[in-house]
């Protein structure tokens, strides 16, 4: 599936100043900083930090806010693998939280019963698009003194008891990647309002350069200075997360068309409930009333014993539509983790590593369908949706 009305001249516009400015760098250009600050603003937060990537700003985030060697982090069993993947790259303890099983989010009293004097973060993610039970969640992390990292991904636009969940957390995340609602191809946000967490995520991205701040990516020292033998240029610890002028200047003209890429998602959705409605073995996933989702996916689960999802996904494919993706393995299923590869990145840490399973993230996975809301348009998705109604016809 080709998605080239994704970009159109205000991209290749951005891209040629790019060109005619001759500067690449988020260092030395302008579009970083234009991107970061009309990003933040449209998601209802004050600062914003380019990335590379949506694992990047993870791992920045983990690190602005000190979690290190033997802390634990809790992460949804039912998740993407970065997340798993940027604890371990912190020397920390991954604590899977088993889902909820009709909302599929992180379940606040699994996450309540495994807290213990280690937990430093928690990592809800607002799957497919709707936002966690984050008041639950914040009541558990101020009674523990517990950083929540909300990684919003999925989530562009999403509110909680009508609030951007933006504005919730001190950190939020969001991937660019060229699934989401908005892409710079690969990239990632980090988004906050709290000045001296932003310029610690920029600066881990960054390599840790000195001169850099929570609301400046570029590098704004008198050339007489920085080029001195004397001058020391870095002041924390970084690696190179940085998102290219070229990527940032189609961010820019990409977060412009936020708000009606993520409406047609919401209407998309709308086409696809009620074509499975009152279907008895395809339920989707429940949004409660005070929660608004973006719904990155629309997403249902199959509960059908004579059609298997396999089957069911092929005749789905034959009627016209695009497929039907399944849900990530639960993490801890994943090879890289059933392998113990993993166990070889911090042997003394992790030799003895056990943890709980969660059987309703079990239980659903291999239910999940997540059926494509990614189109142009109503009309783009008008076919795809009556092959989803002529194969429950098919199979009534």
């Amino acid at each position: 599936m080709k998605n080239t009305w994704r970009f159109g001249e205000e991209e290749r516009r951005n891209i040629d100043d790019v060109f005619e400015a001759g500067e690449g760098s988020a260092t030395s250009g302008n579009f970083n900083n234009l991107f970061e600050h009309n990003f933040a603003e449209k998601v209802g937060a004050q600062y914003g930090v380019t990335f590379n990537s949506g694992t990047s700003t993870l791992h920045a985030a983990l690190h602005a806010v000190d979690v290190g060697y033997g802390d634990e982090v809790m992460i949804p069993a039912l998740t993407v693998y970065a997340n798993l993947a940027v604890v371990i790259a912190q020397n920390a303890v991954p604590v899977f939280i088993d889902v909820d099983p009709d909302t599929f989010n992180i379940d606040p009293a699994d996450m309540a019963r495994k807290v213990t004097p280690r937990t430093k973060a928690i990592m809800p993610v607002p799957l497919y698009g709707l936002p966690c039970d984050y008041d639950a969640i914040r009541a558990i992390a101020d009674e523990h003194g517990i950083h929540v990292i909300n990684d919003a991904a999925q989530a562009f636009l999403a509110e909680y008891k009508g609030q951007p969940i933006a504005s919730l957390f001190p950190i939020t995340s969001y991937s660019l990647d060229a699934t989401k609602h908005i892409t710079t191809g690969d990239g990632g946000m980090i988004v906050t309002n709290d000045q001296h967490l932003a310029t610690r995520v920029r600066k881990f991205g960054s390599l840790g350069y000195r001169a850099l701040t929570g609301n400046d990516g570029r590098i704004r020292v008198n050339k007489d200075i920085f080029q001195d033998p004397s001058y020391s240029r870095h002041d924390e610890l970084g690696l190179n997360y940085r998102m290219s002028e070229f990527a940032a200047a189609v961010g820019l003209a990409q977060t412009e068309k936020m708000e009606h890429f993520v409406k047609v998602r919401q209407d998309i959705a709308k086409m696809y409930k009620e074509a499975v409605n009152g279907c008895n073995y395809i339920r989707p996933q429940h949004v409660p009333d005070d929660c608004t989702s973006a719904y990155w996916t629309y997403t249902v689960k199959y509960e059908r014993d004579d059609v298997s999802w396999q089957d069911f996904r092929k005749k789905y494919m034959e009627f016209g539509g695009d497929g039907i993706y399944a849900a990530w393995q639960v993490l801890y299923n994943e090879v890289v983790f059933t392998s113990d590869v993993w166990r070889k990145h911090c042997p003394p840490l992790y030799d003895d590593y056990t943890f709980e399973r969660c059987p309703v993230a079990e239980d659903i996975q291999p239910k999940l369908m997540q059926l494509v809301a990614n189109y142009e348009s109503t009309e783009a998705a008008a076919p795809k949706v009556e092959a989803l109604a002529k194969t429950i016809q098919h199979f009534a």
